[in-house]
């Protein structure tokens, strides 16, 4: 049960990290923002320091070093295939792949499924599928480079669990810290080779960021958020045995579309479809079952 609360609430903090961040990136380029949300995100986990533990060993830096880089990896690889192809199509494979990588690695590794474990493993993969799915109204053309980069993205992410799985309880979120600052200092790189790109081309660096307020709480919510969903995502897989927490906690953790999506139909006032009501439904089911079994 409290793997499964973790996993679930872990899900829901991405969602609205991802929803915060898409916000703050209709006003600034959405690397700027993947950098300054980074950035915000290690304040709250040095804060928590000494209510929840860390420590630096060579495992602790390691893994979370691992983990940093690929979660950078996801992140630049989605935003570059939701820029080349339909989103409705591109994001549940991003979600997908996020969460067959560890499934499959835990399969392979010797984890024990029963089946009723397995059928609700299934059905949150289908939920995940059907809850990302919008109407494409862009007219963007899918090709093999976009399903490609939607794929090696959501392994990306699935490389992220992977690698929190692998941190020792005993270093606490000594490898969250890790991996933060990895990405942000590869997300600033990423910034820095903007600007100068920028500069090349108009002769005038900048980081084009707006100064309103709201922008700015924005950012620094997103930043929280993203940092709780990476705590809670690692409590839930260090919550019992690797062999059950690690398929169970994946599968969920990339239920994370279900709150940037009601987020966007209470905010913006976006409608679900059926397709996703019916989703939202699945997943709730297979997350009950998760819970029980």
């Amino acid at each position: 049960m409290l793997t499964v609360l973790l996993g679930l609430c872990g899900a829901l903090s991405y969602g609205v990290a991802d929803f915060l961040g898409g916000m703050a990136s209709r006003r600034a380029r959405a690397v700027t923002v993947t950098a300054m949300t980074a950035v915000v995100g290690v304040v709250p986990l040095v804060a928590a320091i000494p209510l929840l533990h860390a420590r630096f060993t060579p495992a602790a830096l390691l893994w979370g070093s691992l983990a940093g880089v690929a979660g950078s990896i996801g992140v630049v690889l989605l935003y570059t295939a939701l820029a080349i192809g339909p989103m409705s199509v591109l994001s549940p494979i991003t979600s997908v792949f996020t969460a067959l990588i560890p499934v499959a690695v835990a399969v392979l590794t010797g984890s024990r499924l029963t089946p009723l474990t397995a059928g609700a493993i299934v059905a949150a993969v289908v939920a995940v599928a059907l809850v990302a799915t919008a109407k494409n109204t862009s007219g963007a053309r899918l090709t093999a480079r976009g399903l490609l980069v939607a794929a090696t993205s959501g392994c990306g992410f699935g490389a992220l669990v992977l690698a929190y799985n692998a941190t020792n309880p005993a270093d606490g979120i000594a490898p969250l810290i890790v991996a933060r600052v990895v990405q942000a200092a590869l997300m600033w790189v990423g910034v820095l080779l903007m600007i100068r790109r920028t500069a090349a081309a108009r002769r005038r660096p900048t980081l084009g960021l707006p100064s309103h307020w709201r922008f700015w709480l924005t950012v620094i919510c997103c930043g929280f958020f993203d940092a709780s969903a990476n705590v809670l995502i690692q409590s839930g897989l260090h919550s019992g045995a690797p062999a059950t927490t690690l398929p169970v906690v994946s599968v969920l953790n990339a239920l994370y579309p279900v709150g940037t999506i009601l987020l966007a139909a209470i905010a913006l006032k976006e409608r679900l479809t059926a397709i996703q009501i019916g989703g939202l439904g699945l997943g709730f089911a297979a997350s009950v079952v998760l819970a029980l079994n």
